[in-house]
């Protein structure tokens, strides 16, 4: 008799266990690029065009070159994407709104942190992260981020 009434209850308990972990699942997967934005005149790198009136809203730089791109599925929680010339980044989903994906985004560069935050990221739109200074000229580093 109480094996009957314990059954409904373990089900109850084993959905709502699954729901907590569906965001994860149901993030998808996100694309990143690395971008040198720089002062000098000139065009920019043809492959950022879908991403250029992002870039010259919040960068304000004048050109922009594509310096190493990665994805990443975030299934599983948690993904790290490899965007070359050192640098990476550590993704992990939260849960969210059912709207976008929210993101905690750890930028490292040869394993030094750069930037730590958090954004939700929308499918199908960009979130730009501008970061430091690559040193030569007053280029600067920058990391765009799209969720499919």
């Amino acid at each position: 008799m109480k094996l009957k009434l314990l059954t409904p209850l373990i089900l109850f308990a084993l959905l709502l266990g699954s729901r907590a972990v569906a965001p994860a699942a149901e993030a998808g997967h996100v694309r990143a690029f690395l971008v040198l934005a720089s002062n000098e005149r000139g065009s920019s790198d043809a492959r950022l065009a879908p991403y250029e009136p992002t870039l010259r809203r919040i960068l304000r730089f004048e050109s922009y070159k594509l310096a190493g791109e990665g994805s990443a599925s975030l299934a599983g929680g948690k993904a790290g994407v490899k965007l070359g010339r050192g640098h990476s980044l550590e993704l992990e989903a939260e849960k969210s709104d059912g709207k976008g994906v929210r993101l905690k985004v750890n930028w490292q560069d040869g394993g030094r942190s750069l930037m730590n935050t958090g954004l939700v990221l929308r499918p199908g739109v960009p979130a730009v992260l501008g970061g430091p200074a690559n040193g030569k000229g007053g280029e600067v580093w920058a990391v765009i981020l799209v969720a499919d």
